[in-house]
């Protein structure tokens, strides 16, 4: 039998081998699959094999401990911000557990509780739970974890560097003293990035201040300050325009010493070859150690200008500076219009390489550099002068009157003449401003001193002074008092009466008039 030209036979063969087919490749497939799935078997049973799990007690574990309990409690509470809860949590925690395995973490997790929570106060307790942490857990990773948030603490509250900066010196402390005692933490990196952008902050600040005292011509205060930036932050963004900054200053003093009108020529001259050559030296290290910086050709053009050699800076120094300025990012217009927002510093521009200051050299003051300046001028005066002759001085003649600065020439006294009796004789050999004595033969009548010997010629008498006049207003004790002189006419002269009136006496005075009725 046919059907639309084929047999009926034939069709039911044809679909029997297409079942036959179908099946062979659902098997093929089953067996292609099948290792695969063997082997990802095979491999997750060995990843469950190597992980250990006492390890790390704080992996996700699927535990009913009520230690564990209060940890992941705490943990959800303070990830959703509810601080008082998270930290009502772990107090129970550590005050119940004391020996749990949890008890370290959720000492840190108190003081992250308060880190979170900001505020000044909150941040002040987060400081005395992490060194409580450090205390109780020095040797742990955690607690180099710990002392980087307490640098944290600080570097947050940062003012401008035109305003206070007592919390930028304490973070300048936190974050040295975690680098010293934790050098093997792999926090150590972040922390001196952090490190060089306090620094940055504090070299701002003293950048600033000298720069207004060279402004206003106070040189020595504006040298200071400078000098202490540069020996203290080397990796200051403005590095060389500080140098310039000093040279210039140095400059400037050359200047008032030319305009003065009361220094001598010599004088001035040698004192402006000094200043200019610290100036000349403050403008060669910009080219010596800041190659690629952006003011460098200004420190060329000063030293071409003052005919000074400009030098050359070596490779290491190029290499260096050229890490350190690539590192650095651009201060964009945004940095800019959010830094007048922003409550912090900015501090885009520090740099990324280098080692930080760790320590802090001794500061330049402006006394030292006022001092300096003193003996620059005391060596300028005193140059090309003739020193004061050495050796004893000469006394002074017989004749000539007695100077200052030499010693006069000491009495000399002869010896006693020897004679009868216990008798003493002294005579002057010499004495200043004077002749030289006689001889005793020939002794002078009228010498002030005489020689004394056993002589038997009497002394003059010595003169009586005159008797000085009568006062005559005085009467001398004894005396009878002067008598009256008679009149003319034979009577005694009366003496005038005296107006005691305005003399006080004890004798009560008789009042008069209205004053009788007043009682006083």
């Amino acid at each position: 039998m046919t059907l639309f030209g084929k047999s009926v036979s034939e069709k039911s063969s044809g679909a029997a081998r297409r079942r036959v087919a179908l099946v062979a490749g659902v098997l093929a497939l089953a067996l292609a699959v099948m290792p695969g799935a063997q082997a990802a078997d095979k491999t997750k049973t060995k990843k469950k094999k190597n992980v250990d799990l006492s390890a790390n007690p704080l992996a996700n574990v699927k535990s009913r401990q009520p230690d564990k309990e209060l940890f992941d409690k705490s943990m959800i509470a303070l990830k959703k911000g509810r601080f008082d809860v998270a930290r009502l949590d772990l107090q129970t925690l550590l005050n119940t557990y004391p020996e749990s395995e949890y008890r370290m973490r959720a000492k840190l997790a108190v003081g992250d509780s308060w880190f979170k929570e900001g505020g000044s106060a909150a941040l002040a307790q987060a400081e005395a739970e992490y060194n409580d942490f450090t205390t109780f857990f020095p040797n742990t990773p955690e607690a180099a974890e710990a002392q980087m948030k307490v640098g944290d603490i600080y570097f947050m509250q940062m003012e401008k560097p035109d305003r206070d900066f007592a919390n930028a010196q304490n973070a300048e402390r936190e974050y040295r003293r975690m680098i010293s005692q934790y050098p093997d933490s792999t926090l150590v990196p972040r922390a001196k990035q952090k490190l060089r952008e306090v620094q940055e902050v504090l070299a701002e600040r003293e950048f600033l201040v000298g720069q207004y005292y060279s402004g206003k011509e106070n040189y020595s205060g504006g040298i200071a300050r400078l000098q202490t930036v540069a020996d203290e932050y080397p990796l200051y963004s403005k590095s060389d325009q500080l140098w310039l900054t000093i040279g210039d200053s140095y400059a400037g003093e050359a200047r008032l010493v030319d305009l003065s009108k009361t220094i001598p020529g010599a004088v001035k001259e040698r004192l402006k070859q000094v200043y200019l050559d610290k100036a000349a030296k403050a403008y060669a290290q910009v080219i010596v150690r800041y190659p690629m910086a952006p003011h460098v050709e200004d420190a060329r053009d000063r030293l071409v200008a003052m005919n000074r050699t400009v030098p050359e800076p070596p490779a290491e120094a190029v290499a260096r500076n050229e890490a350190e300025e690539q590192s650095r990012q651009p201060l964009r217009f945004t940095d800019k219009t959010l830094g007048m927002i922003k409550h912090g510093p900015q501090v885009v521009e520090a740099a990324h390489v280098g080692e930080p200051t760790m320590e802090s050299p001794k500061r330049t003051l402006a006394p030292e550099i006022t001092k300096e300046n003193q003996a620059i001028f005391v060596a300028a005066y005193t140059n090309g002068q003739p020193t004061a002759a050495t050796g004893a001085a000469k006394p002074t003649g017989a004749n000539e009157p007695p100077r200052s600065d030499q010693p006069q020439a000491p009495l000399q006294f002869e010896n006693a003449p020897t004679g009868e009796g216990n008798s003493i004789g002294v005579s002057i050999v010499s004495a200043p401003n004077s002749a030289p004595a006689k001889p005793a033969a020939e002794e002078d009548p009228n010498a002030v001193v005489k020689s004394v010997g056993n002589k038997t010629e009497a002394l003059p008498a010595a003169e009586a002074p005159a008797a000085a006049p009568n006062q005559v207003n005085d009467i001398k004790s004894g005396a009878a008092p002067p008598a009256e002189e008679p009149a003319a006419n034979g009577k005694k002269k009366k003496a005038p009466k005296v107006d005691q009136s305005d003399e006080s006496s004890s004798k009560k005075k008789k009042k008069k008039g209205l004053n009788k009725l007043n009682p006083l």
